[in-house]
């Protein structure tokens, strides 16, 4: 260990991030100790610098921000026997109380105990030194990178939109949003067997990126742009029929009732984006043809098959990462997050003393 040296990202409040040095913590008997090592950057984590608040989650003490990351086991409690000191791991963020009928029931994200990293009220992991329970770390294989570790949690949610779609072999499907959750779920997709992938976005530059991972046809979208004509453009893309699955990584109104328009009777419309808490949706559209309209709310039991995506070779996520910032410069690699600086898609954050332009 570094000493004292346990240098943290706190958000204080809106546009108020700080660095701070905090105690490194003990773990419990079931915890491990982590000496962190990689950690992206979310939109969530972005929205909570910009707004304090997501929803119902509001900032009102001192945070710990954070939650895609990788690291090295430290020290283990009395009654961990999964992992031991040394071993390299991916964080799965998110854990529930273990005994309610959602845990029990193998739907633990649904849990109304749910702890997660960053989501207030409890902190995250840009720190040097973290707890966390462990049976929610997995070990990663010696060939898997630790950026590749902390991408396993936004690719867990691309898992798990398409498990809930049910994407599978010849499936056509429409993604709305070309951020790192739509890049994810297409690159999910596609491993997953799909056949015809589209991808549509308001910037070209995301499209390009799309088109590069794999998407079929792409299209870029106005602001305000007549959601009939883009239904009909959507249907072009697919030579001439709607989509089987369509799924909005965006959130915004308008992708969510193209979801629902763009979708064949019959099909499924799956909605990861979380924008305004009320919005008009064409629901007797929906009725009428038996568009099944589901929800996602992170992921569950999915870090195990993103882990195994990963490592088989089947998908490849270091396309996705295009910054890397050490925590000192967390300010900085948060703007460059913000705003999209030089084409960001996921911007990471080495948080052990190293070269940033040479991460292991």
């Amino acid at each position: 260990m570094s000493g004292k040296d346990n240098l943290t990202a706190v958000l204080y409040g809106i546009e108020d991030l700080r660095l701070e040095q905090r105690p490194i913590p003990t773990p419990k008997d079931d915890e491990v100790l982590l000496e962190m090592d990689s950690v992206g950057i979310c939109g969530s984590d972005v929205h909570y610098l910009v707004n304090g608040r997501i929803g119902d989650f509001v900032v009102r003490k001192p945070m710990v921000i954070g939650h895609e990351a990788s690291g090295i086991v430290a020290k283990v409690g009395s009654r961990v026997h999964n992992v031991r000191v040394g071993d390299r791991v991916a964080i799965e963020p998110g854990y529930g109380c273990r005994v309610c009928d959602f845990c029990k029931d193998g739907r633990y994200n649904l849990c109304p105990e749910m702890i997660f990293c960053a989501t207030p009220p409890y902190d995250g992991n840009l720190t040097r030194y973290y707890t966390h329970p462990a049976d929610f770390c997995y070990k990663l294989p010696d060939h898997v990178t630790m950026e590749e570790g902390a991408l396993l949690e936004p690719l867990s949610v691309g898992v798990h939109a398409c498990r809930r779609a049910g994407v599978g072999l010849g499936s056509e499907v429409l993604i709305l949003g070309a951020g790192p959750i739509g890049l994810v779920t297409l690159i999910t997709a596609r491993s997953m067997g799909a056949g015809r992938i589209v991808v549509t976005d308001l910037l070209q530059n995301r499209l390009d990126v799309a088109k590069e991972l794999g998407a079929d046809g792409t299209l870029v979208v106005e602001r305000g742009a007549d959601e009939q004509d883009v239904v009909k453009k959507v249907h072009a893309l697919f030579g001439g029929h709607a989509p089987d699955k369509t799924i909005d990584c965006s959130g915004a109104e308008a992708t969510s009732r193209l979801s629902i328009l763009a979708t064949r009777s019959g099909g499924c419309a799956v909605l990861v984006g979380m924008g305004p808490a009320e919005i008009k949706l064409p629901l007797v559209n929906a009725l009428s043809r038996e568009v099944d309209i589901r929800g996602v709310f992170r992921y569950c039991n999915d870090y195990p098959g993103a882990l195994s995506l990963v490592a088989s070779g089947k998908i490849n996520v270091k396309r996705l990462i295009t910054h890397h910032f050490n925590i000192e410069e967390t300010a900085e690699a948060f703007n460059t997050s913000r705003h999209g600086l030089g084409g960001a898609i996921k911007v990471m954050i080495h948080v052990q003393p190293k070269d940033k332009n040479n991460p292991k």
